[in-house]
């Protein structure tokens, strides 16, 4: 059976390179795209449940227009699903991304101008000019080089880069420092890395790392697994998660997280992503 996740099938139209593995009315190449909106919700149906989010600048290929929505393939990791058109926009080049936990796009290169919207780390965008202390984005607005990062600068902990999220608010398929969920929180820290990683945990379970024996004693950068859940570990005894336990991102004792979760799920996979 196919993971709908993954699958580059809208129900109607499906990608050319499903040509005999799939029945489709209609084949296409797609067409590459930008997302342009800051937040975009990724969802499992038009108007339906929220799967994941793309932040500014994640290249899609759009699979199927349908009136206000559009069926598409994230590049970064396969997640399929619909997107509001009105969120992306022609693909173009993108050279720094969001290197804090989130910055402000301001109308002009100072701190006391107007600013438009907030972007999340990890956004992307095309930087074309630079003003003082202030970089000046494909779209003629700015934004402080503080807190942007060449694409080609990863950052080297992914467990730091978690942490500064510390606080962000629990939700479910959240992407960015709005709202996150377990697996978001992981993909946002493995992205800001540079390495490649899945949306959901148990994508994530079954393609990252190196999967450890029962007993191993966990250190800074493990992953730990349960059905439906997924933490850092950010110390021997303690781990790092968006929990709908705090609502939060939070650290938790690692004892007292296998007490309590085990009540729903042993742990199922302890892996060493990197």
């Amino acid at each position: 059976m196919t993971d709908r996740r993954l699958t580059p099938f809208s129900g109607t139209v499906a990608l050319s390179r499903l040509r005999g593995q799939i029945e489709a009315a209609q084949f296409t190449e797609g067409s590459k795209a930008r997302i342009t909106a800051p937040l975009a919700d990724l969802l499992r149906a038009p108007d339906g449940a929220l799967d994941r989010q793309f932040l500014l600048g994640a290249r899609v290929t759009v699979i199927e227009e349908r009136g206000d929505w559009n069926f598409v393939e994230a590049e970064d990791d396969g997640y399929c699903g619909w997107i509001r058109r009105s969120a992306h926009g022609p693909d173009h080049e993108v050279t720094h991304r969001v290197s804090a936990r989130a910055t402000h796009v301001y109308k002009s290169p100072d701190i006391k101008a107007p600013t438009l919207h907030p972007l999340s780390l990890n956004a992307r965008l095309g930087i074309t000019g630079r003003e003082g202390h202030f970089l000046r984005s494909h779209d003629g607005y700015w934004l402080p080089e503080q807190h942007l990062s060449p694409i080609d600068q990863p950052s080297s902990d992914p467990v730091t880069v978690a942490e500064t999220l510390l606080g962000t608010p629990y939700l479910w398929g959240g992407n960015s420092f709005a709202g996150v969920d377990c697996s978001g929180l992981v993909q946002l820290a493995l992205h800001a890395c540079g390495h490649p990683c899945p949306g959901d945990s148990d994508l994530q379970e079954r393609a990252l790392g190196t999967h450890l024996p029962e007993g191993t004693t966990a250190q800074r950068g493990d992953l730990l697994f349960w059905r439906g859940h997924v933490a850092w570990v950010s110390a021997p005894d303690m781990i790092l998660h968006a929990n709908a336990h705090s609502m939060s991102v939070a650290y938790e004792p690692l004892d007292t997280a296998i007490a309590r979760i085990s009540a729903e799920s042993p742990v199922t996979a302890h892996i060493r992503p990197l």
